[in-house]
């Protein structure tokens, strides 16, 4: 009983990671230990599984799917995504800095702790990291598309989304940021219960969590260390994301007036500035960088002490 609540208490590190712009439920699940034995568990879903659940046969079905691990995850995840979306949509519109340096912290952390796992850095590790770095770079400063409730787009957005949230290094939040449809998905529709909105999200998330399961599982079993050093490299680039220091650039119609949707403004994007002065902010943002970096230590070490909560 104990293993599973740790895992849902890491489940619940995911589910928080997913709804922020920048960071990944991935990199929790990697860094907490539970992250391959994660994707082993959402690829065994399949023909197999569906044979033994039609048949009757609980016990064996359980066992292949690994069920009670899945279960116990998911449900962190899901009653973090539920119960956090509000809070963070209070926290962004009333202490932006303070939010975004705890995260920066966070990631930056991270960096260290998962790159570590990696045994041997050799030419192609390296190159490996270095193609990781550049590439989440490039995708940070993409511009945002516009917002489309459409049921195929928004069946898309599921699918993209759900699979850069098991990626670590890439934010399925800031993805549904580039797509359009992150305040309509990750903070109106989930705090108003919107099902019209919902339901096509979930049907591709759900698609693309599996097919996309059995592709990292793959890759991992093959290229390790290579994986692992991509990986890094994403986290490593989506830095700049989190940077505390930034405002936000909001959509504009031809006359220059603000575009609003759902009765908030619309985000374009975001400008990032170096403070001039050490004030009161620049010092308590700090230290919700250093709470970041103290908060990852401490998962990771969690993680070390109560090894047969991540593994199988």
């Amino acid at each position: 009983m104990k293993d599973y609540f740790i895992l849902i208490v890491k489940g619940l590190g995911m589910g928080v990671a997913n709804v922020i712009p920048g960071v990944s439920g991935g990199t929790i699940a990697l860094i907490t230990g539970i992250f391959e034995r994660l994707i082993h568990a959402i690829k065994s879903i399949n023909l197999k599984s569906a044979r033994l659940l039609i048949s009757g046969n609980f016990a064996l079905f359980a066992k292949h799917t690994d069920l009670y691990f899945l279960a116990a995850v998911f449900s962190g995840v899901i009653l973090a995504i539920v119960t956090i979306a509000k809070l963070f949509d209070f926290l962004f519109t009333h202490y932006p800095v303070y939010i975004w340096s705890f995260f920066f912290g966070l990631v930056a952390a991270s960096v260290f702790f998962v790159g570590k796992t990696v045994s041997k850095w050799k030419t192609v590790v390296v190159g490996a990291f270095i193609l990781g770095t550049g590439a989440a770079a490039v995708v940070s400063i993409l511009n945002p598309a516009t917002e489309n409730s459409s049921f195929s787009y928004l069946l898309l957005c599921g699918v993209v989304a759900v699979c850069s949230m098991i990626l670590p290094g890439l934010s399925g939040s800031f993805v549904l940021i580039l797509m359009g449809n992150y305040q309509l998905v990750a903070i109106d529709a989930i705090n108003n219960r919107d099902i019209e909105i919902l339901v096509p999200v979930l049907i591709g998330a759900a698609f693309g969590l599996i097919a996309f399961s059995h592709f990292l599982s793959w890759v991992f079993k093959k290229f390790r260390d290579v994986t692992i050093a991509l990986l890094t490299g994403f986290i490593f680039g989506s830095l700049s994301i989190l940077w505390p220091w930034q405002k936000s650039v909001f959509m504009r119609d031809a006359s220059g007036a603000i575009i609003e949707k759902h009765g908030k403004p619309v985000v374009e994007g975001y400008e990032k500035f170096i403070p001039h002065s050490l004030d009161g902010e620049v010092i308590l943002g700090a230290a919700f960088v250093l709470a970041g970096i103290l908060s990852i230590w401490l998962l990771e070490r969690a993680a070390k002490i109560t090894p047969n909560a991540g593994e199988k």
